[in-house]
């Protein structure tokens, strides 16, 4: 796979794309429902995969009705998820490869994700990757949540740069319907979930990993580079 055109600055999805965090986040959710004894199928994570916590928490009343403690609920998944992230919290493949070509090319990048900015500022400090990324929009700063096609132009409005020159890169289907509407040129590089035919007619390529992305990005700078 080519890309169409060099692209002038990447956006990132954060959860499950940079971090590994989706798969912590899910056993967070299912071991908090066991323990409160909630049915939570894994279709029910997967549903809210992608989605701010004020969404996710008006799916959860949906399921389990008005009466759930859906605060508590969520509070004790946010201590079960910090607790297990401070000491098992990773990068995905490619991630530091992907930058540092990044860095070589002098583009632009943020990130956009449905993440609180601590959360964010938390995760990058475990990894020392402040200062790394140009732009970061997460919850809070746009009005319509992902996949409104808010977070990615407000992410490309920060770089500067005209969102349709954009290569955007998302693991969740909300984050490809919310980076595609915005005019990126998208890859989904999966995590939990795996694409759908309509994800899949809504991205330019769906990738194993981030090296597969270094290669697209290397292939569509090469004549400049070599």
């Amino acid at each position: 796979m080519k890309l169409s055109h060099k692209p002038a600055a990447i956006v990132f999805d954060m959860d499950g794309l940079l971090f590994d965090t989706e798969a912590l986040y899910q056993e967070a959710f299912t071991q908090v429902a066991s323990e409160k004894g909630y049915d939570m199928p894994l279709a029910v994570f997967h549903g809210m995969v992608g989605h701010p916590w004020p969404v996710n928490r008006v799916q959860l009343l949906d399921r389990y009705g008005a009466a759930f403690p859906v605060d508590e609920f969520g509070a004790a998944v946010r201590r079960h998820f910090t607790l297990v992230a401070d000491t098992r919290l990773r990068l995905k493949p490619g991630v530091l490869e992907l930058l540092q070509l990044l860095d070589e090319l002098r583009l632009p990048r943020a990130i956009a994700t449905s993440s609180r900015h601590d959360t964010v500022q938390h995760h990058l400090a475990a990894h020392a990757l402040h200062g790394r990324f140009h732009a970061v929009v997460a919850q809070g700063d746009y009005a319509a949540s992902k996949p409104a096609p808010d977070p990615y132009l407000n992410a490309a409005g920060r770089l500067g740069v005209d969102s349709r020159l954009c290569l955007a890169q998302e693991d969740s289907y909300a984050g490809v319907r919310s980076a595609s509407s915005a005019g990126m040129t998208t890859i989904m590089v999966p995590d939990l979930l795996q694409p759908t035919d309509e994800v899949r007619r809504l991205c330019a390529h769906v990738a194993a990993d981030l090296h597969e992305v270094c290669g697209f990005i290397l292939d569509a700078f090469l004549p400049q580079v070599a």
